[in-house]
């Protein structure tokens, strides 16, 4: 790198600028602070055509030149030109990042190291038998077993994955379900990445699979007591919503299915799931602000299901059961939930009276329960915690962890009677540990952390938890890990994370693969903003529907406070989200492009209004209570004013890395791609935009468990690259 405030003549230090910078521009182009120049190949970036689309509502006119893009799926005339689009935006992303395949790959490889191939979880007691998944070397994927009475007995491989998915680029297993009588396994199988699930049954003694066959459902299910009786959730074929509970008796076709509840709001979601005691199974149906629970007795599984207590507007509620009573966890009239108590033959809520009472500074989250004990999850100051209550004598008392910024959770815990609770536990140092707790005696024991394959030293690494200030005077908490040796002069380049939607807290955790950006000098931040419920209920609802703009000035905010405590500077500073978090990342290029000088936005919700106003798009009525229903004119016009897709200018915006799925049920492919084309139309300036599409995959990428680590290269080398880091 040449300093230019040499001792040079002034007359020499104009020429040797000319000549530096007239050779970078040729094939190159130069950040903001002119100090690290990016060589980008000389390539010519696909424009996608226009087409004339109108759009009308709400008396008000606008032309989406690129709507064409969406016809994929609906095989219209275009389809075949949209593949062959995304083909050369991949081509593109594939030519620009050239020079750094040998660093993606080395990513790979260092990421890939790190993790223990063969390896095994912890196993879990259910029903007599002890259940765990093992992994080989080599394979992507696992194999699901279980040993009877104790860890000495002989295994039982229940489901080879790695041999199930042979022959496919694409291959998710999962809703395993055991019998009562422990003969039967039922699981569902997804080989398209569009999240429907086939479910099948296995004969655990003889090895058999049966020709039962269910397709299009949520893959899990629920057996009844009698051990022939399977409950599961059917999907619409076109719109992906859980719309059906049916009712399958083994060995039948499963067009003999008998639906036990039709789902008549389509802005709800539905499921069907069994009490810890086995005694009851539930329907859950619910949307953002209201719930209901439906309830039968596990033995009689042809009788009818009845409501626990009939819907009440904007009220949700769950249900807990224990042996002579049932608890119930609610925000009526309680912002951030509280739990009450009413008799097994008596559910409504005329019977309801306070267990655990409403507090302002508290989030009651979840409530697990054991024959002697429940455990209740918290959020407070922004951070998990996990109180044990006595069911004998009421006494309380809460774990400790010893760290400013950290995850907590409820594991595995599937046995009724017992005193032992089963948590997980991580943070932005400490591995992924898994501890089983006595609530008697109040011991714990280490029962497994995640290796760190050749080696890994958490006092290298050191942890904060700071306070923003957003614009309305809120204080917006930053979980931020860095190398030791890192020093706040403003030079080190930070990634930035976030999601901010739907409750989703963001809690801290530890990555193995981020260790190769952190040994980079990158530091590493996530933003608890609004929209999430990391500071309670009322974070939530203060960045949702029409107060979403908070969840995009509050990263805003959150970036600013890092630049001006010298963590790092706008020359350095990089912001990544996925999903909805990837509208956060659009919402944030429009708002705020200077501060930033790359993004990657990971199957990102940009076009919000076009969405929302499709309503056979896969989940877009169950989103009315998140974004508001544009249907309605002060609905549309507050989402159309922050969409990242209706509001890009001719400006100048950050380098973006965009990626998407062909296959994306929850964010359609045409999203991203409809904004990389307007964008790219309308930018200045000489940074990139890049979109990467996965053909085969959909919204949550590869399904192997070393394939993604792929798609972390691309983003990691991508973020390297403009940091001029080679190696």
């Amino acid at each position: 790198m040449i300093n230019l405030e040499s001792n040079l003549t002034e007359m020499f230090k104009k020429w040797i600028y000319i000549v530096i910078i007239g050779a970078m521009l040729a094939t190159s182009c130069v950040n903001k602070n002119g100090s690290t120049p990016v060589k980008w190949a000389d390539a010519t970036a696909p424009i996608a055509a226009t087409k004339a689309y109108t759009r009308i509502i709400h008396s008000d006119t606008v032309m989406d030149e690129y709507y064409w893009l969406n016809d994929y799926f609906k095989q219209g005339p275009d389809s075949t030109s949209v593949v062959a689009y995304l083909e050369q935006e991949n081509q593109y992303t594939a030519t620009m990042m050239e020079d750094t395949e040998v660093l993606q790959e080395s990513l790979f490889l260092e990421m890939k190291g790190r993790i223990k191939e063969k390896d095994e979880s912890v196993p879990y007691l259910k029903n007599g038998y002890y259940y765990y998944r093992r992994t080989e070397e080599g394979q992507q994927y696992y194999k699901l077993c279980r040993k009877k009475g104790n860890l000495q007995s002989t295994e039982e491989v229940l489901l080879d994955v790695d041999k199930m998915a042979e022959g496919y680029s694409y291959f998710a297993v999962g809703g395993f379900s055991v019998s009562p009588d422990n003969k039967l396994l039922a699981y569902g199988v997804d080989t398209v990445s569009r999240r429907e699930y086939t479910i099948h049954v296995k004969n655990l003694e003889t090895g058999e699979v049966f020709v039962d066959k269910i397709e299009r459902t949520s893959g899990g299910s629920t057996w009844a007591n009698d051990n022939k009786t399977l409950f599961y959730t059917s999907k619409n074929p076109v719109t992906l919503l859980s719309e059906k509970i049916m009712r399958h008796t083994l060995h039948e076709e499963s067009q003999h299915d008998v639906v036990v509840y039709l789902e008549q709001d389509n802005t709800n979601y539905i499921g069907v799931g069994k009490s810890k005691n086995g005694a009851y199974i539930f329907i859950y149906t619910g949307g953002t602000l209201s719930s209901e629970v439906l309830i039968l007795d596990a033995s009689t599984p042809e009788q009818p299901f009845r409501s626990f207590q009939p819907r009440i507007k904007d009220v949700l509620y769950s249900v807990i059961p224990l042996a002579d009573r049932f608890l119930i966890l609610t925000n009526d009239e309680a912002k951030n939930f509280k739990v009450m108590e009413c008799p097994l033959n008596k559910t409504g809520k005329e019977n309801w009276k306070e267990f655990i009472p409403h507090r302002e500074d508290v989030l009651i989250s979840d409530v697990e329960e054991f024959k002697k004990f429940l455990v209740i999850s918290e959020r407070k100051n922004g951070l998990t915690q996990m109180a044990v209550r006595s069911l004998e004598d009421s006494s309380q008392h809460y774990l400790d962890f010893g760290e400013p910024a950290y995850t907590v959770y409820p594991s595995t815990n599937v046995e009724y009677d017992t005193d032992i609770l089963r948590y997980g536990y991580t943070s932005l140092v400490t591995p992924s540990s898994t501890f089983d707790y006595s609530m008697s005696s109040m011991t714990k024991e280490l029962m497994k952390q995640q290796e760190v394959i050749g080696g890994y030293n958490s006092e290298l690494y050191v942890t904060e938890r700071q306070f923003a200030s957003a614009i309305d005077g809120s204080k917006i908490p930053i979980s931020i890990v860095y190398k030791r040796e890192f020093e706040k002069n403003s030079q080190a380049p930070l990634l930035l994370y976030a999601y901010g939607s739907y409750g989703s807290s963001m809690d801290p955790s530890f990555s193995s693969s981020r260790l190769s950006l952190l040994d980079r000098g990158f530091v590493y931040a996530i933003a608890h903003i609004r929209g999430g419920e990391e500071m309670g209920r009322q974070w939530y609802d203060d960045g949702k529907m029409l107060k979403k703009k908070n969840t995009f000035t509050d990263f805003i905010d959150c970036g600013k406070y890092l630049v001006d405590e010298n963590y790092t500077s706008a020359e350095h500073l990089y912001a990544q989200g996925g999903s909805a978090g990837g509208l956060l990342i659009g919402a944030v290029a429009n708002m705020a492009p200077e501060l930033w000088n790359g993004m990657i936005a990971e199957v990102p919700f940009v076009d919000v209004v076009t969405t929302m106003l499709d309503e056979t798009i896969p989940l877009t009525t169950n989103e009315y209570d998140e974004w508001g229903n544009p249907n309605e004119k002060e609905a549309y016009d507050y989402m159309k004013s922050y969409s990242p897709y209706e509001n890009i200018e001719k400006k100048e915006y950050p380098n973006l890395l965009v990626t998407t799925g062909l296959h994306d049920s929850q964010v359609q492919y045409f999203e991203p791609a409809k904004w990389v084309a307007k964008l790219r139309a309308n930018k200045s300036g000489s940074n990139v935009v890049l979109l990467k599409t996965d053909m085969d995959y959909g919204h949550g990428g590869a399904s192997g468990r070393f394939d993604y680590l792929k798609e972390v290269a691309l983003n990691y080398a991508f973020l390297l690259k403009l940091e001029g880091v080679t190696k």
